[in-house]
């Protein structure tokens, strides 16, 4: 962003800030200012085509080991998905790729927001070791949600540190440090071809990028709208009582890169672009071991369907709720369309795909049930916002229709994929996940004797032998709820059971003394109501979280 883009931002957000008499005109104002450094700030060519790196014209004689596809939903409710048997539509093609090997259906994220989950897979590390411990905010965000949210109509207000804001680094230059290991680095010497497709959230400098972490070709997505706000083909549903909807709708382009390369335009709908070039580099690299990273964007805000997808649910009424199905039905014919992929190039028997999402549904969609049975949203640690689908399928390998019940976590794909793979780990550092083959295949049986923990500045969580233990700083309040007969935390045990919070407490204060300091500063914390989405108004005796980001 240029210098004087950022003055002229600053210098209306001020002038917007006096005018107190005039709230609808400042936000117009502050939204204008935004729409116009957002097109200033890069240029976007039209589309043009990727030319993907051609593997051997032949497969070498002998056993290869296998390729492996993970495919990552962004913002996924756990009853977004027909299998767990309820969602606003069936996913057909997802569901028969959970059936098609090992559901683990008590998995949990890396943390319940987007980009230190994504860390977390690369890595098999916690992001409090990393340092990757936030979120990275956009430029401008942070000062306009604040403004768009404390408008004096909320319970809880937005928390801003100011000054931490004020000296955090770039957001391009907040990313998982080039020392670390990812995935795509551990399976390079093991004759890899590495491919990322679509959301990456981890850096955008130099150090940052795929290109310069392990992955050989790289199509990212550079901003956020699935179509252009005005297509023909879009269908748009805006949020009006989320201020970080409007900012994305004022600040997002369309807009993709091949290899860290120019902006450009997508072709077509956001989820069918990725698709379609997800199953271009499978044709390209029949012959030779790959890795697909395809992180889809979709069911993240802004929400938008393409129009075919959206006149396909006419029986939703909701134009909400229908948009917000059109993205699923989309996402789940990407996953469709791929497994035809590896099967009409005869690699369905040799290749490991694995399916997942970043975290929970998120309350500001304003769509109750994206999480049901749990509840919370995504940016809290209540069952809502870390239980995710994870579906690993490995014809011959792994059998068909198995559930797996212990709790496992994303930490956990680092070591089974280099496992699977023959690679081995880094052996000059801690891996935090353990390698899940074993549960998958039927071989190892019992419960992994471990905690798991979760933790997000004050915010903190973890689960062990069915226990599972929140704490924070703002609300001061203590969780505790025996997971094993209250899978949806309705009774909280804390003041009952004070000597397991203590135990469980020491044993977060244990893991938090191997940990290190955040890489880069929560700027803002955003409060959370547990049990009502965000267009509904939160009372007194709501149930809440601040969370730091």
């Amino acid at each position: 962003m240029k210098k004087w883009q950022i003055y002229s931002l600053a210098a209306i957000v001020a002038i917007a800030a006096l005018a107190g008499t005039a709230y609808t005109f400042r936000k117009d104002l502050v939204l204008y200012a935004v729409a116009t450094r957002a097109r200033d700030a890069t240029p976007v060519a039209p589309n043009r085509e990727i030319v993907w790196q051609q593997g051997p014209t032949e497969a070498a004689e002998g056993q290869r080991p296998p390729n492996i596809v993970l495919i990552l939903a962004d913002d996924l409710g756990f009853n977004d998905i027909s299998l767990y048997g309820g969602g606003l539509i069936e996913t057909p093609h997802i569901d028969a790729l959970a059936r098609s090997g090992a559901n683990f259906s008590t998995a949990y994220s890396g943390t319940a927001a987007c980009a230190p989950s994504r860390a977390m897979i690369m890595t098999g590390r916690y992001g409090t070791r990393t340092g990757f411990e936030f979120t990275p905010t956009p430029p401008g965000m942070t000062r306009i949600v604040d403004m768009f949210y404390n408008d004096g109509t909320r319970l809880h207000e937005m928390l801003v540190d100011r000054e931490a804001a004020a000296n955090a680094p770039p957001f391009r230059e907040q990313g998982l440090p080039g020392e670390e290991i990812t995935l795509a680095e551990v399976l390079k010497p093991a004759g890899y071809h590495n491919i990322h497709i679509g959301k990456w959230h981890l850096g955008n400098s130099e150090e940052f990028v795929p290109n310069a972490q392990g992955f050989d070709e790289s199509v990212m997505l550079e901003s956020g709208l699935f179509l252009p706000e005005d297509h023909p083909d879009a269908v748009n549903a805006k949020l009006p009582f989320d201020p970080i909807d409007q900012f994305l709708w004022a600040r997002m382009q369309y807009a993709t890169s091949y290899n860290a390369g120019e902006w450009f335009e997508p072709k077509g709908y956001l989820t069918d672009f990725y698709t379609d070039e997800a199953v271009k580099a499978i044709e390209a690299n029949r012959n030779r071991p790959f890795f697909l990273y395809l992180a889809h964007w979709a069911v993240h805000t802004p929400l938008q369907a393409s129009k075919a997808d959206y006149d396909a649910l006419s029986h939703i009424e909701n134009h909400r709720e229908r948009v917000y199905a059109a993205m699923i039905r989309a996402l789940d014919r990407s996953v469709g369309r791929v497994m035809e992929a590896l099967k009409e190039n005869g690699l369905d028997d040799n290749t490991i795909v694995i399916f997942s999402s970043d975290n929970g549904g998120p309350g500001y969609i304003g769509i109750p049930d994206v999480n049901k049975p749990f509840r919370g949203w995504k940016l809290t640690y209540f069952e809502g916002g870390i239980r995710v689908p994870l579906f690993i399928r490995w014809p011959g390998r792994i059998e068909e229709g198995v559930e797996r019940e212990m709790p496992v976590a994303h930490l956990d794909l680092f070591p089974t994929i280099a496992a699977a793979a023959g690679a081995p780990l880094p052996g000059d550092r801690v891996i935090d996940g353990i390698d899940i083959l074993p549960l998958a295949k039927g071989t190892e049986t019992a419960e992994p004797d471990r905690a798991i923990f979760w933790r997000d500045g004050h915010y903190h969580a973890m689960r062990k032998d069915g226990w599972k233990l929140q704490f924070a700083e703002r609300p001061n309040k203590v969780w505790l709820y025996n997971l094993n007969e209250d899978p949806t935390e309705q009774n909280n045990l804390a003041e009952e059971m004070p000597e397991k919070v203590a135990e469980l407490r020491a044993l977060v204060d244990a893991h938090n003394a191997t940990q290190r300091d955040p890489l880069f500063p929560a700027v803002a914390e955003m409060p959370v109501t547990i049990d009502k989405t965000l267009e509904e108004e939160a009372t007194p005796e709501d149930e809440y979280i601040y969370w730091p980001g």
